[in-house]
């Protein structure tokens, strides 16, 4: 399916659902991700995305010395340090405290349904990663060790999997809207961290990292609205 065809989909789609703001606001924002991964996909397979990319990868490298990144000496390692946090690894832990807890709560169902939400978005992206088999970035020198392919950037997906999840999950029991605002808000800060240290560190291309992030709130949406509808 193009990204026409997705368009005119989701036009379609759009006009026989009710007017209530809150449904037409979440309804809005699935469109929007869906119509912006459409596009994002047809670029990368169209190669169309190249020159994009090249230049993002190009700005973030010091002129004439593509080994070194731009900015003070002591910024490498602090986003070393901050694209760890999206790791398998670490995202495995996280995700383990945040269940045990809610397991311990008795919230049973929403303890396992953050699993499934968190596990189930990790096995579609390596399912997408084997897709489409895109090959790391070889403009810049890569300044952290890969082994799997690009598209989509798992730290990406995962990141925004697992933060806006969590961060969906405590907003939801604050009373302050803007307790809620500032809450969900530290999830999306974490995820655009861990999203831009791909980049920077040269070990994916800028749409990597921009398909990571629409699949993974796409997802995260999909687990909201299951979770609404068996964890009343």
């Amino acid at each position: 399916m193009t990204y026409a065809e997705i368009r005119s989909a989701a036009k379609r789609w759009l006009t026989y659902l009710p007017l209530e703001p809150r449904v037409l606001a979440g309804v809005g924002i699935v469109a929007g991700l869906i119509l912006a991964l459409g596009k994002i996909i047809e670029d990368v397979v169209e190669n169309e995305s190249g020159a994009f990319d090249r230049t993002v990868l190009l700005a973030l490298r010091v002129p004439g010395k593509l080994g070194t990144p731009i900015g003070p000496a002591w910024l490498k390692g602090a986003v070393t340090d901050i694209t760890a946090l999206g790791s398998p690894t670490i995202l495995t832990i996280v995700t383990a405290i945040a269940v045990a807890y809610l397991l311990v709560a008795g919230r049973v169902r929403l303890g396992l349904l953050v699993g499934l939400s968190v596990g189930g978005g990790a096995i579609l992206e390596k399912l997408l990663k084997l897709g489409f088999s895109r090959a790391r970035p070889d403009i810049v020198p890569h300044l952290v060790d890969v082994t799997t392919h690009s598209f989509p950037s798992g730290h990406a997906t995962l990141s925004a999997v697992t933060y806006l999840t969590l961060g969906a999950l405590l907003a939801r029991a604050q009373v302050n809207w803007r307790l809620r605002s500032f809450v969900f808000g530290c999830g999306l800060f974490m995820t655009v961290l861990v999203g831009s240290s791909r980049v920077y560190l040269g070990v994916h291309y800028p749409t990597d990292v921009l398909a990571g992030w629409c699949f993974g709130s796409l997802w995260v949406c999909l687990f909201w609205l299951i979770a609404r509808r068996y964890t009343r």
